[in-house]
C-alpha cells in the first residue's frame, strides 16, 4: 500500500476544512451569500476544524504525526509564496495591469462595508483572509502531493494550475474583466499568471527546504524514536503491576 493511500481518510475528513477559505470568495460572487455571512458560517468553523484536526493529528499515530505535519509545511510555505505572488499581483496592480487591489476588495466584503469603503481594520482583514487563502492552497498541495510536495516542477504546475483557474472562476466575473481578463487586456492574464508562478516557485522551493530540516542527521531518528501519546497510553498498561 502506498504512502498516499494510508493516509487517505485523514486527508478526506481535512478536505472539507481546508478548502473553506479558498471556496468562500467564489461562492460569495455567485450568490450564495455575503462573504460577511460566509465568514461566520464557513471561514471561522473550516480554521476551528482545522486546528482541531491538527491537534488531534500531532497526538495520534505515527501514520496521523505525518498527515499534521503535511499540514504544518503546507501552511508555512503557503505563507511564505504568498509573499512571492504579493510582490508580482501589487507591482502589476500599481503599474495599472489590475483592475483593483483585491484583498482590499476583500475586507470591505468580510466587514460588510461595501457602503463605507475601506478602512484600516478592513485592510487587515482582507490581507489576513488573502493570506490564509495562501496557507489552505499550501495545505491542499500537501495533502495531495504527499511525499512529493518537495518537487519544484509539481509545485509550479499546481501554481499555474490555481492562477488558470482562478481566471475561470466567477471573481474575474464580478470585476468586470471577463474569464481570463479578456475585457481588461493581455496583462491582467500575464500578471496573473507570473504571480501563480511566483507562488508555485517559492511554494516548493520552501517545502524543499523544509523537508531537508526534518531530514537533517539525526532529525528523523528523534522523531520516529518518540512515542505518540497513542503510543505512550498503551506501553504504560503493558507494565507489570508487581515489582
Amino acid at each position: 500500500m502506498t504512502d498516499y493511500m494510508k493516509h487517505w481518510r485523514p486527508r478526506l475528513l481535512l478536505a472539507l476544512p481546508v478548502a473553506a477559505a479558498p471556496l468562500a470568495f467564489p461562492l460569495s460572487q455567485m450568490g450564495y451569500g455575503s462573504l460577511h455571512d460566509l465568514a461566520a458560517s464557513m471561514l471561522l468553523p473550516g480554521a476551528v476544524a482545522l486546528v482541531a484536526g491538527w491537534w488531534l493529528l500531532r497526538r495520534g499515530t505515527d501514520d496521523h504525526r505525518r498527515v499534521a505535519r503535511l499540514l504544518y509545511e503546507g501552511a508555512v510555505a503557503g505563507i511564505l509564496a504568498t509573499l512571492a505572488l504579493e510582490a508580482i499581483r501589487y507591482s502589476g496592480f500599481r503599474l495599472g495591469f489590475m483592475p483593483g487591489n483585491l484583498p482590499r476588495l476583500m475586507g470591505v466584503l468580510l466587514l460588510d462595508r461595501f457602503a463605507l469603503g475601506p478602512s484600516g481594520m478592513s485592510d487587515v482583514a482582507g490581507f489576513a483572509y488573502h493570506f490564509w487563502n495562501g496557507a489552505s492552497f499550501g495545505m491542499i498541495f500537501t495533502l495531495l502531493a504527499g511525499a512529493g510536495a518537495g518537487s519544484i516542477r509539481l509545485a509550479l504546475g499546481y501554481g499555474l494550475a490555481v492562477g488558470v483557474g482562478f481566471m475561470m472562476s466567477p471573481v474575474v466575473l464580478s470585476l468586470g474583466v471577463g474569464y481570463f481578463g479578456r475585457n481588461f487586456g493581455w496583462p491582467f492574464a500575464a500578471t496573473v499568471l507570473l504571480a501563480h508562478a511566483a507562488f508555485g516557485l517559492a511554494l516548493g522551493y520552501v517545502l524543499q527546504g523544509l523537508s531537508h530540516c526534518v531530514g537533517r542527521p539525526g532529525a528523523v531518528t528523534r522523531a520516529a524514536s518518540r512515542p505518540s501519546p497513542v503510543e505512550r497510553r498503551r506501553l504504560r498498561s503493558l507494565r507489570p503491576l508487581g515489582p
